[in-house]
């Protein structure tokens, strides 16, 4: 129970610190549904589909490329760095708070802005039309393992690679645009020639993106998107594994400082 508090605790300051910060909860809604709004109209039109089918496919992508992307890796790639910067991990050795409740608490906070986020793109996916065709449990199995796997590496890449808050947004764009256009974020990967595909294999967007769309567009079952649900499985528990040895490394290095 002492633990549960603890990360609830810390959990519920960093969502109440983000509330205080709307421009950063304002953006995090323009920048999904904007993608959204914008591929979902051009591939109607040169895709010749409905809105509905146009939106149906293209919510996935914008909710794992834009929203997920953006809010658990970048989000959690800012946190860690800006704790550390305000000597909030330092304050810690102080006070009672354990270091496993402290990576918890970030951890759900981050899962929660992730749930939000995915209420909002397929509630707008929803006003154009779009239908969740498959199955909502593993739709949201999918989903929560995407949340998982961005906010794993968020604390991997924040804890080896940033120093401060600078670094963050030159970070996320070296590392994240790439692996979010070979993924299919911002346009199918039906598009994409035979070399681009076999790279994009070893992209975990794109294994969200195709299980995504698979399960949410084509009502595909556990069968159809097997290898892409596996595949994110062994990744989240790989990166989880990551950001807490990278987690509890910076705890040593900060306290020897």
């Amino acid at each position: 129970m002492k633990y549960w508090r603890e990360t609830l605790a810390v959990a519920q300051r960093i969502l109440i610190e983000l509330l205080r910060r709307r421009r950063s909860l304002i953006l995090w809604l323009i920048f999904p549904v904007s993608i959204l709004t914008i591929n979902g109209l051009v591939m109607a039109d040169q895709q010749k589909l409905s809105n509905a089918d146009a939106f149906g496919i293209i919510a996935p992508s914008a909710l794992v490329g834009a929203a997920l992307f953006f809010s658990c890796l970048g989000g959690t790639v800012a946190t860690v760095v800006a704790e550390r910067e305000q000597q909030t991990l330092k304050r810690l050795f102080l006070s009672p708070l354990s270091g496993t409740s402290y990576f918890l608490g970030i951890f759900i906070a981050h899962c929660w802005i992730g749930i939000g986020q995915t209420l909002i793109v397929y509630t707008v996916a929803a006003f154009w039309g779009a239908k969740f065709e498959g199955s909502l449990l593993l739709g949201g199995a999918i989903i929560l393992l995407s949340i998982i796997s961005y906010v794993g590496l968020g604390f991997i890449l924040s804890t080896q690679l940033a120093r401060r808050t600078e670094d963050v947004n030159s970070l996320v764009a070296a590392f994240g645009v790439p692996l979010l256009i070979l993924g299919g974020a911002f346009f199918p990967t039906s598009f994409f020639p035979d070399p681009l595909l076999k790279i994009a294999q070893y992209n975990p967007i794109y294994h969200m993106n195709e299980a995504l769309v698979g399960v949410s567009a084509n009502g595909d079952n556990l069968t159809k998107v097997e290898s892409h649900f596996w595949f994110l499985c062994s990744f989240a528990v790989f990166v989880v594994c990551g950001g807490w040895l990278s987690y509890w490394r910076m705890l040593e290095s900060e306290r020897r400082l």
